[in-house]
C-alpha cells in the first residue's frame, strides 16, 4: 500500500508533543512513500484525541482503544503489529521515547522490518533514508534499508518542529483489534516524578547558554549575572554538567533537555550533534564562537566570530 503510519503518544490524558513532531517528519517523505499519512493512537481514551491528531498533512486518524488505563508495552506491540499488517505502510514513525523503545524494536525484529532508532533527519531515495548520530554524536550516520518493504524508525524529540494540533480535516476511524486484553503482561504501578531542578529551562523564552568556552568554573557566575540582566535564563552544554559545574537540569541536548525558546544565545558552544538536537527548533539562534568553522553556525540565524568574554564586556557596558 505504501504511505506513512505514525504512532502517536498520550500520557495522563494528554497528547505528547512528539506526536505532532512526527507529522512534520512524515511530510518530508510523504511523496516518496507514495501513500497516505495515517496517525494511530493506542490509548484507553483514544477517540477523545482524534480531533487534535487531525493536523494539517494527516490523511486519516485511527483510534485503537487500549483495555488498560496506562501504557503497556505488550499491548502496544500487538496493536502495532496488526496495524502494519492491515495498513501495509512503507514507513512507520514513532518517537524515540521511553514508551516506544519498550516495544518498537521488538515489533521490527519479529516482522523483519528495517529499523533505526534516535533518527534526527529523514530523506527518500527509492526508500527511506535515516540520519542519526554515531560515535557519541561526533559523526552522522546515513542509513538505507534495501530489500525492506516496511521500515520502522524512532525519531528524536525536538528534531522536527511540531505541527499544529487540529489544523487539518482528516477523518477518524475506530479500529477494533482482537486479543489486546490477553496481550498485557505487566501492570502499571504508578508515576514517579523526577525531582525538579532549580529552574525549568524548557519553559524559558530566552536562554543564554554557555559551553566549554567559559574555561573555568569561577567564570560561570559572570554569565549568570549577564543572563539576569538580559532577562534570560542560563543554560549550559554537556561538558559543563560533566565537569560538575552546573546541575543537569540546566543542560541542553540529547542527554539533557530539548528547548524551543524564542531566543537562544549560545556563547562558547561549538555545536556537537547532540547539543544541536536539543535547541535547533529555537525561533532565533544567535551563536558566538571564536572558531568560524564551529558546527553551531550551521543552524544559527545570526553569528559572530568573537570571544565570548569580549562580547560579555560589550554587553555589560551597554547595560550599565
Amino acid at each position: 500500500m505504501g504511505g506513512v503510519l505514525i504512532v502517536a503518544e498520550a500520557r495522563r490524558g494528554e497528547l505528547r508533543e512528539i506526536s505532532f513532531e512526527l507529522v512534520t517528519a512524515a511530510a518530508a517523505v510523504r511523496d516518496g512513500a507514495g501513500g497516505p499519512v495515517v496517525v494511530a493512537l493506542i490509548d484507553a481514551n483514544a477517540a477523545s484525541h482524534a480531533a487534535a491528531l487531525a493536523a494539517d498533512g494527516v490523511d486519516e486518524v485511527l483510534t485503537i482503544n487500549s483495555p488498560v488505563a496506562n501504557f503497556e508495552a505488550h499491548i502496544a506491540a500487538r496493536a502495532l503489529t496488526e496495524l502494519i499488517e492491515a495498513e501495509q505502510p512503507a514507513l512507520v514513525l514513532l518517537g524515540h521515547t521511553i514508551d516506544s523503545m519498550g516495544f518498537a524494536p521488538a515489533v521490527a525484529a519479529r516482522g523483519r522490518l528495517g529499523f533505526a532508532s534516535d533518527v534526527v533527519a529523514l530523506g527518500w531515495d527509492g526508500g527511506p533514508i535515516a540520519r542519526r548520530g554515531a560515535y557519541g554524536d561526533k559523526l552522522v550516520d546515513e542509513l538505507e534499508f534495501p530489500g525492506k518493504e516496511c521500515t520502522l524508525l524512532t525519531v528524536r524529540a525536538g528534531a522536527f518542529a511540531a505541527a499544529t494540533p487540529g489544523s487539518g480535516a482528516a477523518a477518524s476511524r475506530a479500529v477494533e483489534l482482537d486479543g489486546l486484553s490477553d496481550a498485557a503482561r505487566t501492570e502499571h504501578a504508578g508515576f514517579r516524578e523526577v525531582p525538579a531542578g532549580d529552574v525549568d529551562i524548557t519553559k524559558a523564552d530566552f536562554l543564554l547558554s554557555i559551553g566549554r568556552g567559559v574555561a573555568e568554573r569561577e567564570n560561570i557566575a559572570r554569565f549568570e549575572e549577564l543572563a539576569r540582566r538580559l532577562g534570560a535564563t542560563l543554560s549550559v552544554s554537556r561538558p559543563i554538567v560533566d565537569a560538575g559545574w552546573m546541575p543537569g537540569a540546566r543542560q541542553v541536548g540529547q542527554s539533557g533537555k530539548t528547548v524551543k525558546p524564542k531566543v537562544y544565545l549560545a556563547l562558547g558552544i561549538s555545536g556537537a550533534v547532540q547539543h544541536l538536537a536539543g535547541m535547533r527548533s529555537a525561533e532565533t539562534i544567535i551563536a558566538v564562537n571564536t572558531d568560524p568553522e564551529a558546527p553551531i553556525f550551521g543552524v544559527a540565524h545570526y553569528g559572530a566570530v568573537v570571544d565570548m568574554f569580549e562580547l560579555a564586556d560589550e554587553l555589560d557596558a551597554k547595560l550599565a
